[in-house]
């Protein structure tokens, strides 16, 4: 790699003087896009609509994606081969990063040591040190970091979390989480081979380990992976889990169990198609479960916030409260009268009448996109933190990375929040950091210096 310490660190300065000077005569965003996959594609249409980001470049290893998504931005955005390209054009003040979970830390650090803000996709992180990395990173250089967790930015989530922290359930004592779905009877092994002539394999691994090429070692499949992803556990109980530390100001589990393994899916991955994870946080528990395998049955997914006086079921498309007034009328939760922005009051105990057993509230996926982007934008410029900042992805990230540390040791994970050190497992210590990959490695390290 050409780009020197002193380099990278020098044309990191220039840039970041640039973005200054030009965001401050200019209320519009120029806005960067690292990787057009599925999620890249979901933010270049978000962006794309708002009334004041300019889709400026959009970088990626794989030719046909960087097309499509170039004409997914209106056909103007310049396109790099190279990200750091992107990261270095004086007019992309914002970074959106959709790359595979190995690259986020890194690619963020680069773009916020370079004066731009990141909006970066979930899981945040790779393993668990590379979120005290990020955070560090962001802060020195007061950097606006958006984590890609978007149920935050949802109406009715809001209004659900008012519901818990004002105590309309009672005493919280435990949640349930879970995603059943079935993909037999699998993806699949291709053999490796030589890499497609418009796909830039080294790059894109980046980071990581050297490995042949394959076709599951790129695009889509690489979630299933050890060395690019931490499977399901980190891409979807990663939303679930940010919704538990939002609702209850949690921080991080105080220890962690977890078990499974790849049991019924007949391809080459190595991530787990069934695993369940017992989180255990001051005051409650929390538990997760998937399954890939789960033909004929999807009952159990969701998220369940479990009361002393009622529970909760919540998802993108609404919630629903349960309560049983008629063990205790006291206990009952009245509906909603139109959007309960300021959350529900409670009526007189004389009006049995108006008890009931059910809240509802509906929201959707779209908006939460729509309006995590625009908190994003406005936060860019308001230079505020964001609903979710780089400190609350980092603790999501610890809370899932342990988790498949205690299921590859076998053995609860016991963690210290406050010094971010698992206690007394040498075994399980040693896997809170992996090293990066030549010549990546004197990048990470001049980003820490």
């Amino acid at each position: 790699m050409s780009t020197t310490r002193r380099g990278f660190l020098g044309s990191c300065a220039v840039a970041a003087s640039s973005y200054q000077r030009i965001l401050g005569a200019n209320d519009r965003v120029g806005v960067g896009f690292i990787g057009y996959g599925l999620i890249g594609a979901q933010h270049v249409w978000d962006f794309r609509n708002q009334p004041d980001a300019d889709m400026v470049a959009l970088s990626d290893t794989y030719q046909p994606r960087m097309e499509q998504g170039v004409a997914a931005c209106g056909g103007k955005a310049r396109s790099y081969r190279d990200f750091r390209k992107l990261i270095e054009d004086k007019d992309v003040h914002a970074v959106v990063v959709s790359t595979p979970d190995h690259w986020h830390a890194l690619m963020t650090m680069m773009a916020c040591a370079a004066g731009k803000d990141v909006y970066v996709e979930k899981p945040m992180t790779l393993f668990v040190k590379e979120g005290r990395w990020m955070v560090d990173v962001a802060r020195k250089h007061k950097r606006v970091v958006q984590v890609g967790t978007q149920q935050r930015s949802g109406p009715h989530y809001a209004a659900a979390r008012k519901l818990i922290q004002d105590k309309y359930l009672g005493k919280m004592h435990s949640v349930r989480m879970a995603s059943f779905r079935n993909v037999m009877p699998g993806f699949g092994a291709p053999p490796a081979g030589a890499q497609p002539i418009d796909f830039d394999y080294d790059m894109w691994l980046g980071p990581a380990p050297a490995r042949p090429y394959q076709p599951h070692r790129g695009i889509y499949h690489f979630r299933w992976f050890w060395d690019y992803s931490g499977g399901q556990m980190t891409n979807l109980a990663a939303h679930s889990i940010d919704i538990v530390h939002w609702f209850t100001d949690a921080m991080a589990p105080a220890a962690v169990s977890s078990s499974g393994g790849r049991f019924v899916l007949e391809d080459d991955g190595e991530t787990p198609d069934t695993q369940d994870a017992l989180y255990e946080y001051p005051g409650f528990t929390a538990v997760w479960s998937h399954r890939e395998g789960s033909a004929g049955r999807r009952a159990g997914a969701g998220l369940e916030f479990f009361g002393s006086k009622g529970s909760m079921t919540i998802d993108r498309g609404g919630f629903r409260v349960h309560s049983d007034p008629k063990i205790n009328p006291e206990s009952a939760i009245p509906v909603f009268r139109g959007a309960p922005t300021g959350g529900p009051q409670r009526q007189a105990a004389a009006e049995p009448e108006l008890w009931v057993k059910t809240v509802e509230m509906k929201g959707t996926s779209e908006e939460q996109f729509r309006l995590h982007v625009r908190n994003f934008l406005d936060c860019v410029k308001s230079r505020q933190r964001p609903v979710a900042d780089v400190e609350d992805g980092h603790q999501v990230a610890v809370a899932c990375h342990l988790a498949n540390i205690s299921l590859r040791t076998g053995r609860k994970v016991r963690w210290d929040g406050k010094t971010e050190q698992v206690l007394g497992d040498r075994e399980a210590a040693a896997m809170l950091e992996r090293p990066y990959r030549k010549p990546w490695d004197a990048v990470l390290r001049s980003l820490l210096a």
